[in-house]
């Protein structure tokens, strides 16, 4: 009789053993989820949990803890990059009158007599003004990028019809440098959902980088799974050099009157339309990838 009992006391306990692992791998699964939602929208609802297991609740309660540290952690960030954004836009908008007028003056002196120092210093003057006129544009060029404020204004683009466009602006000065870009195209239109003022921009400033370092070549090739390819012979980049090309204000010694800010503003107009951007350097030659999947 006693091993008969002893059995049945030892099923009982596991049988409760198994229904408290399962009470406690649902409690689990019920913080994951939760986790996960709260990680993923902005929103001050803590991990609640129905199980009473001790254990269970210690950890939910953990997570509620650091997850409030996060939401103000979250906000400082947000409320600062938004202080940040409008202080390069009011600053930016400040510098554009006195530059274009300092400009303007400029302009007037080189039609005067001077001599050959007076000219060589104002040609340095008209350099600096230039360039300083020229970050002034980029800067509120990417505070508008960057800005969730205003949504893309979304329409069916031929992505065909865009690359042929970006490359004839500028081929006069692809030619200039000796360069001819070569095109290809899948002979299917690739039609995607995108803001066709934003992708111009993206394809312009992608091919003034390529304009910029380039080694005498350019191949632009569009897939139809809608990625665009830009590729070219950079001997003066290196790897190390081309995983800093999209950092805001990074500039490398080859590019010419360059502020650091093109691939930036390529690199934000692109992910909020929902595509990805990212460059690799092999073999000497630098590819840029722009991809807008379905």
């Amino acid at each position: 009789m006693l091993p008969w009992l002893l059995c049945a006391a030892l099923a009982a306990a596991v049988l409760a053993l198994l229904v408290k692992l399962r009470l406690l791998q649902r409690s689990l699964d019920d913080i994951t989820g939760q986790l996960g939602e709260r990680l993923s929208s902005d929103t001050n609802n803590p991990i609640f949990l129905s199980a009473r297991d001790p254990y269970a609740r210690r950890l939910a309660a953990e997570l509620n803890i650091h997850l409030k540290e996060l939401r103000r952690q979250r906000r400082r960030y947000e409320n600062g990059d938004r202080e940040l954004k409008e202080a390069v836009t009011n600053i930016s908008h400040d510098l554009r009158t006195p530059l274009t007028a300092i400009c303007g003056y400029l302009e007037l002196l080189e039609r005067g007599d001077r001599t050959p120092d007076q000219a060589r210093y104002l040609s340095l003057i008209a350099g600096r003004a230039q360039a300083m006129r020229q970050l002034t544009e980029e800067l509120l060029r990417y505070s508008v990028a960057a800005s969730l404020e205003d949504e893309p204004a979304l329409e069916p683009v031929d992505l065909n019809g865009a690359v042929e466009e970006a490359a004839a602006a500028l081929y006069g000065a692809f030619m200039e440098r000796g360069i001819v870009p070569a095109v290809s195209l899948p002979e299917e239109r690739v039609v995607r959902i995108l803001d066709r003022a934003a992708l111009s921009r993206v394809l312009g400033n992608l091919l003034t980088n390529a304009l910029k370092y380039s080694g005498g070549d350019l191949e632009v090739t569009l897939t139809p799974d809608g990625s665009i390819i830009l590729s070219n012979a950079a001997p003066g980049l290196d790897e190390v050099q081309v995983g800093r090309l999209f950092d805001r204000f990074y500039t490398v010694e080859t590019g010419r009157s360059s502020t650091g800010l093109g691939l930036s503003i390529a690199r934000a107009l692109t992910e909020r339309m929902g595509g990805t951007i990212a460059a690799r350097y092999e073999a000497g030659r630098l590819a840029v990838t722009l991809r807008f999947p379905l």
